[in-house]
């Protein structure tokens, strides 16, 4: 025993070092691939981030450089108005020069300016161009470009973004504008006084060359802001005003340029800053922590697939191992798969004797469960048949002996003309009754039934009632369960208006609403109780008691077997205000495709009754 237990255990030790080295090795691959992944990626994340980062600043100071440029320019404008127009020429010369220069200087720089106006140290206007008419009051002396202008002599000032406010130019039109102050000395009959120069610049050009910078999809974005914060320029502009949005401008506006770490909001973000000479505006440019990984989805992507190229490499060298094995099973797994798909695949059979006699079980298996599923669908269409067959079959036979009764009368009477009428109509409504034996006939066929059968009791009731037919006639070629106005006609007029001393009236309507066919029969006769109305279409004695023929519980089963039970009869009624019976089905087109399909029971969708109505025509 001892010896065959050691030879059966030095039979096992090499399945178990192979299994180890095939374990150890495949571990020790993933934790490498693993390593070098996480290591490039870390690698690769830090470059990124610096080249986005110089890029960034790059971009930042292209644009600094666009905004100096433009506010120089302003600048040399403000100067060319002091220097060559006001200087050179004195406010009460009858030549006006200042006027002169100052259009000159506009015409020259129109595309940039909103307007120039001089205004003495007492806020009142000296000069202006374009001419316009000066708004009532402006309060000139209390605006925070002349007080800054008046507080600070030496300098240029340069105000935040602000709809102009001083001049109506009868276009009715706001316009926003950065302004350009400075103090000017001024020349009044050879006298010198003080006096401000205000330059409007036009806030559209700054708006244009921070939205062209304005175009990353990685939540990277830039702004404009003075030295106190206040901004000058921001793409959620109008939603920090309204208080929508928020910007830690503040904050920004107090670094001096560089690369900052910044938290606003709960999320991490880099902050660029980069200052505008002349006039401390602050250019800042915002780089959340998503832009970065936003920007690494290639990088990961070819991380990834390196390491998915590797773990392959060694999915290879493994799958030799165990393909030998693995193979039958999974072929036999797809064939299993493809026929729980809806497919009829043969189920695969081979490998080992074990794999090879569970794919006979299997193949087995599924013939017999096919086989019993036809036999339940077969045995269910003949049950639904024979109810339907059964309901049908329960037609009063005493209608046909007062029919013929009525005939015989007439006969004796030697009333043919109304005897040849009855037997005509008495033909017309068993040809439709029958109908081969069909079970589905057309909406057309079911009203001329109806009105046959109307026509025979009107001669039956010498007239005590009227009988109007408004069917759509939009509805005529589609299906209907045959035999189903009738019982409902018999029931109008024997519990309904047939004991009536006025003339009864029983009104046959028909349409087509929301995908449904609804043929509606209503009545001016006695009607009925909630209870009864409640009781209607209830398989109970007591309808069986108050019923007549078939029946309205009979016409609701029908309909209800063919269609569904989302379709069927609706009574509503009131005692002495008449009833009405609406009969609701499904809008199926009527074709001979369609009407076997239903007749056979089988479930499809109005989708493709409809193709098979298409098909029809174009076939016809």
């Amino acid at each position: 025993m001892r010896t065959k237990y050691f030879d059966f255990m030095e039979k096992l030790k090499p399945r178990q070092i192979q299994s180890t080295i095939m374990i150890a090795f495949s571990l020790i691959s993933i934790s490498i691939m693993l390593i070098l992944g996480i290591g490039m990626y870390i690698r690769f994340s830090a470059v990124s981030r610096q080249e986005m980062i110089q890029s960034t600043k790059k971009l930042m100071e292209q644009t600094g450089e666009n905004l100096e440029d433009y506010l120089v320019s302003m600048r040399q404008i403000s100067d060319a108005v002091y220097y060559n127009v006001i200087k050179e020429s004195d406010l009460t010369s009858p030549e006006n020069g200042i006027r002169q220069g100052m259009n000159l200087l506009y015409e020259a720089n129109r595309s940039r300016l909103r307007s120039i106006a001089i205004y003495n140290n007492y806020g009142s206007l000296m000069a202006a161009e374009p001419v316009a008419l000066q708004k009532e009051d402006p309060n000139v002396t209390k605006q925070e470009w002349y007080e800054k202008a008046v507080g600070d002599t030496a300098n240029m000032h340069f105000s935040a973004p602000h709809i102009q406010n001083l001049f109506d130019d009868g276009t009715r039109q706001y316009y926003w504008v950065i302004s350009l102050s400075r103090v000017v000395e001024l020349t009044d009959r050879g006298v010198p006084i003080t006096g401000v120069l205000l330059v409007d610049m036009d806030y559209a050009g700054i708006s244009r060359m921070m939205k062209k910078i304005n175009v990353s999809n990685n939540g990277q974005y830039y702004y404009l802001c003075d030295g106190n914060g206040q901004i000058i320029y921001h793409k959620k502009q109008m939603q920090i005003r309204q208080g929508i949005a928020k910007e830690n401008s503040r904050k920004a506006a107090g670094f001096k340029d560089g690369v900052y770490d910044d938290v606003f909001d709960g999320e991490h973000r880099k902050v660029i800053v980069n200052t505008i000479s002349y006039t401390g505006w602050k250019l800042i440019g915002i780089i959340p922590d998503a832009a970065f990984t936003h920007d690494m989805f290639d990088i990961k992507y070819f991380i990834v697939m390196l390491i998915l190229l590797m773990a392959m490499m060694l999915a290879v060298i493994n799958r030799m191992i165990s393909v030998r094995i693995s193979r039958p099973i999974l072929k036999l797994k797809n064939s299993v798969m493809e026929y729980e798909a809806g497919e009829k695949p043969v189920i695969y059979i081979g490998g080992s004797q074990e794999i090879r006699h569970l794919g006979y079980s299997i193949q087995r298996s599924y013939e017999q469960i096919d086989a019993l599923m036809h036999k339940i669908v077969f045995e269910q269409n003949e049950r639904r048949k024979s109810e339907l067959d059964a309901l049908q079959s329960q037609i009063n036979p005493h209608f046909l002996y007062n029919a013929l009764d009525s005939i015989t009368w007439m006969v004796e009477d030697e009333r043919n003309d109304d005897a040849v009428f009855m037997i005509s109509e008495l033909a017309k409504l068993f040809r439709i009754s029958l109908s081969k034996g069909r079970t589905i006939i057309s909406i057309k066929d079911e009203l001329q039934h109806a009105k046959s059968y109307m026509n025979i009791q009107k001669v039956r009731y010498k007239n005590k009632f009227s009988i109007v037919f408004e069917a759509d006639p939009a509805i005529y070629d589609y299906c209907t369960v045959k035999l189903v106005l009738q019982p409902i006609l018999e029931n109008a007029i024997n519990y309904g208006v047939s004991g009536m001393e006025d003339c009864g009236e029983i009104i046959v309507t028909g349409k087509q609403h929301e995908g449904m066919i609804v043929l509606s029969v209503m009545d001016n006769g006695v009607g009925m109780s909630k209870d009864e109305v409640n009781l209607i279409l209830t398989d109970s004695n007591h309808i069986h008691k108050h019923g007549s023929g078939v029946g309205l519980v009979n016409v609701n089963n029908r309909i209800q077997i063919l269609f569904g039970k989302e379709y069927g009869l609706i009574v509503d009624s009131e005692p002495d205000e008449g009833a009405t019976v609406s009969i609701c089905i499904p809008a199926v087109p009527y074709t001979e495709e369609n009407r076997k399909n239903l007749e056979k029971g089988y479930a499809f969708s109005l989708e493709e009754m409809e193709d098979n109505s298409i098909q029809d025509k174009k076939h016809i």
